[in-house]
């Protein structure tokens, strides 16, 4: 069994170092219209440089405030980052029945630092960002790539465990299953519109997670 686990929503939150880091990208711009703060929140889980195309910033100019972002964010991450609430023993119950990887838009570098701050990358076997592929989720290529380092295949009983429908479409995608958590930044709503067969799923989930 696989289990690919996203980040931003899923395992932490690192929703102020994020916001923030946002404030300093338009300020070091000179910027003077920064997008609201639910706005920022609400495309949590994009890559960053289609987050700010989103907020309005043109392709000429969306990765110079990528570059300012990184500026700020690689200072406060570690600070600004916290684990959701029993995300560590989701990954020590999931590690006894599974083979576990984290699959993510964020930046893969600094994502392994904030596992290995909170001390849980090594119970991942790989770990997907977004420079490590071409097409970031919504495409099913990071779990496939994630499959391929860890010489599984779709027919390993793969599940993805994401917060947005990113996730959900880059799994149906790459034809696995998987789980929508409400732990994150998409609605229940949305989720159920991508998620197939979902309650199959979730009884499998709960099956194979040993919950109550």
């Amino acid at each position: 069994m696989v289990i690919l686990f996203d980040l931003d929503g899923t395992l932490i939150d690192s929703t102020e170092a994020i916001v923030e880091s946002f404030y300093y990208a338009y300020e070091k711009m000179n910027n003077k219209n920064p997008p609201k703060k639910e706005m920022i929140k609400s495309l949590i889980g994009y890559p960053l440089d289609v987050m700010f195309e989103k907020n309005g910033i043109s392709k000429e100019q969306k990765f110079e405030y990528v570059d300012r972002y990184k500026e700020n964010y690689k200072k406060i991450s570690t600070q600004k980052t916290v684990l959701l609430p029993h995300a560590k023993e989701a990954v020590l119950m999931a590690k006894e029945i599974a083979t576990l990887a984290i699959v993510t838009t964020k930046t893969g570098k600094y994502s392994k630092v904030l596992m290995q701050h909170f001390d849980l990358m090594k119970y991942f076997d790989v770990l997907i960002g977004y420079e490590d592929v071409k097409n970031p989720k919504p495409s099913s290529e990071p779990i496939l790539k994630a499959l391929d380092e860890l010489n599984k295949n779709i027919k390993d009983d793969v599940w993805m465990i994401g917060d947005t429908i990113l996730d959900i479409q880059a799994a149906n995608k790459a034809k696995i299953n998987s789980i929508g958590v409400l732990s994150g930044y998409d609605s229940k709503e949305l989720l159920l519109k991508f998620t197939k067969n979902i309650e199959q799923n979730v009884e499998d989930a709960i099956k194979y997670l040993k919950f109550k």
